[in-house]
């Protein structure tokens, strides 16, 4: 297992939010976020504000506000071009050392004009030890109240 990659893909809008199943597979894997890139629906002739982020809950609201002190939050990428100034700006955080086994959630903002944005998610698999199990299904179970 080791180095072993699984990724995932698609696009969101403004306000959007999508599951990324993960949940119901080996007991003794998890999987750490390695990668994680945002690239406009319309690169070309647009101006966007936008920001994807992963968390490990589903989000009850969905705004421009990035809280590092959330412990859910898992990754972050903000895109932003201006199209007639000429600009482009782009950054991502991954939080790499958290690992997950159960479902992610990703989200979309859009400050501008309500654009899309695809991304693109690179997540590697990690063989668990029991302790790191017990860890990881008990902070599952207050997140999700399972």
């Amino acid at each position: 297992m080791a180095n072993e990659r699984i990724s995932f893909r698609g696009k969101l809008g403004d306000g959007g939010q999508e599951v990324i199943h993960l949940s119901g597979g080996d007991t003794d894997t998890g999987y750490r976020i390695v990668k994680l890139v945002a690239i406009p629906g319309k690169p070309f002739n647009s101006t966007q504000e936008s920001s994807i982020q992963i968390y490990r809950n589903k989000q009850t609201s969905i705004g421009n506000t990035v809280d590092f002190s959330d412990e859910t939050l898992l990754a972050v990428a903000l895109y932003k071009q201006n199209d007639s100034i000429n600009y482009m700006a782009y950054d991502t955080v991954v939080f790499d050392n958290i690992v997950v086994n159960q479902d992610i959630y990703v989200v979309c903002y859009d400050a501008a004009t309500g654009e899309e944005l695809n991304y693109y998610i690179e997540m590697e698999k990690v063989k668990m030890t029991n302790p790191q199990i017990a860890v990881i299904n008990y902070e599952a179970a207050l997140l999700h109240g399972d």
